[in-house]
């Protein structure tokens, strides 16, 4: 792949995290509730940390011709994702509220930036390269997998709270 390519996928990259981030940004400025509000606050850092490593890595192609090696850590994004993700989030959303279409919309996003995030890392020739985007699509995985959970847990409080179960 050319730095070209390289370089005009950095950008896409780049506008899907900060997508990410204002939208995150926003659902945490207008939810009632704190330990939902923190839930996105963290998601939101999460994302700006994706944008400075994606800009990092922009501007070292761009001036030097190369992806910048060991610019990231090898953290495990689950060890984050479980510290954040906890009872009293998914106690204050209801299925119709706000942070509920909030969450569902968030899969999506989530589902999307895995799919080109993976598909990236599948076809870069530059070891660098293929790293970042390995390094960007378990930590999007990793966003994806809480937001199913809250959404997995809210759905069946409401088919419990309704009956909707079949026996």
């Amino acid at each position: 792949m050319g730095a070209e390519q390289s370089l005009e996928i950095l950008k896409e990259a780049l506008l899907l995290e900060k997508r990410g981030k204002s939208f995150y940004c926003k659902v945490a400025e207008h939810t009632e509730h704190h330990a939902v509000r923190s839930f996105f606050e963290v998601m939101a850092e999460e994302e700006q940390g994706h944008i400075h490593m994606l800009l990092k890595q922009y501007r070292a192609l761009k001036e030097r011709g190369s992806f910048e090696p060991n610019t990231f850590n090898d953290d495990d994004p689950l060890k984050t994702a479980n510290e954040v993700l906890n009872s009293e989030i998914v106690a204050k959303i209801n299925g119709a509220d706000y942070e509920s279409a909030a969450i569902s919309a968030a899969i999506s996003m989530e589902e999307r930036a895995v799919k080109i995030y993976s598909e990236r890392a599948e076809s870069a020739t530059d070891n660098e390269e293929k790293r970042l985007y390995k390094w960007l699509a378990r930590w999007e995985r990793t966003h994806l997998h809480q937001l199913l959970e809250i959404d997995r847990i809210v759905s069946e409080k409401i088919w419990l709270d309704n009956s909707f179960w079949p026996f």
